[in-house]
């Protein structure tokens, strides 16, 4: 058998590389037109997402001024949002009507709160109503005016907790159907009934009347026909979630449609809220991501 030189070694040298030079390119060539249309059509973004469970997202921070540490029907809230540049925010994109998004979650998920704090001077004030001790966090959501993607805002969480006795609740299990408060049945309809993390999945939920009547027309709230709000039962991280019918829009056998997309297995506590009447009714839900 010929021995090859050192020459011939050379050459095979080379000729293997040109091969896998070759290759590499074609695995890491852009795809042409059918990609950047694909980019364009991608309208929701599923890992933008930020999730709350750090008070540091983004280069914003949140800063505590008054922290709940009693009970009470109107307990104070402050807090400013600082950015990059270490400088407090005061104004934010509209994030459904909002500047800014407050929710206050126990992490039993038996206490709910929504709210808007108001701003005085560069700091966000807000009463919440605390009846029960125990472990809590709150967020505060909003969408930076030198955002990127508008439809997902930042979340900023901070922990608290209330001393005293605390009357713990169990997260009920996983239901397709919930009853508000004020006697409106609302009812998931969408499938599959357990979706998988980190896949874009349009949840329904059939809203019906105390006399079990469909409701075709809602109130608007918050500039949609209603808003939703997730939070993991074990992670205490939030989700949120997009309204998908156009106000104007007839609602199609009572049904409100949402966009969502969950970053994790695990359960979630779902709560919707929707304006009937001169009334915001809210029904949580349980949800199980697979």
């Amino acid at each position: 058998m010929r021995h090859l030189r050192l020459t011939d070694w050379v050459f095979v040298v080379l000729a293997v590389a040109i091969v896998v030079a070759g290759a590499l390119a074609l695995v890491r060539s852009p795809a042409g037109p059918a990609h950047s249309a694909h980019q364009r059509s991608a309208d929701f973004v599923p890992a933008a997402h930020s999730d709350g469970l750090s008070e540091a997202e983004s280069g914003y921070r949140f800063e505590r001024v008054t922290v709940p540490s009693t009970r009470g029907p109107a307990v104070p809230v402050a807090f400013r949002v600082l950015g990059p540049d270490d400088r407090p925010r005061t104004r934010f994109l509209d994030n459904q009507t909002k500047q800014l998004h407050f929710f206050v979650i126990r992490d039993d998920m038996h206490v709910f709160q929504h709210l808007h704090p108001t701003l005085v001077g560069d700091t966000w004030h807000v009463d919440v109503r605390l009846d029960d001790g125990g472990a809590y966090r709150m967020f505060a959501e909003f969408v930076p005016l030198d955002t990127k993607d508008p439809r997902h805002p930042v979340v900023l969480g901070v922990p608290f907790s209330v001393p005293g006795d605390t009357t713990l609740v169990p997260v009920p299990a996983p239901d397709a159907g919930a009853t508000t408060a004020t006697g409106f049945t609302v009812t998931r309809v969408d499938e599959p009934a357990q979706p998988a993390p980190m896949r874009p999945q349009e949840l329904r939920f059939a809203i019906r009347a105390p006399d079990g009547s469909p409701v075709r027309t809602l109130d608007p709230h918050l500039g949609a026909y209603g808003h939703m709000t997730g939070f993991h039962t074990m992670l205490l991280s939030a989700t949120h979630l997009h309204p998908v019918q156009p106000l104007g829009v007839p609602l199609v056998d009572g049904e409100l449609t949402f966009q969502a997309t969950f970053a994790d297995r695990g359960e979630y506590r779902l709560f919707l809220e929707f304006a009937h009447g001169g009334v915001v009714h809210t029904a949580a839900f349980t949800i199980a991501v697979t």
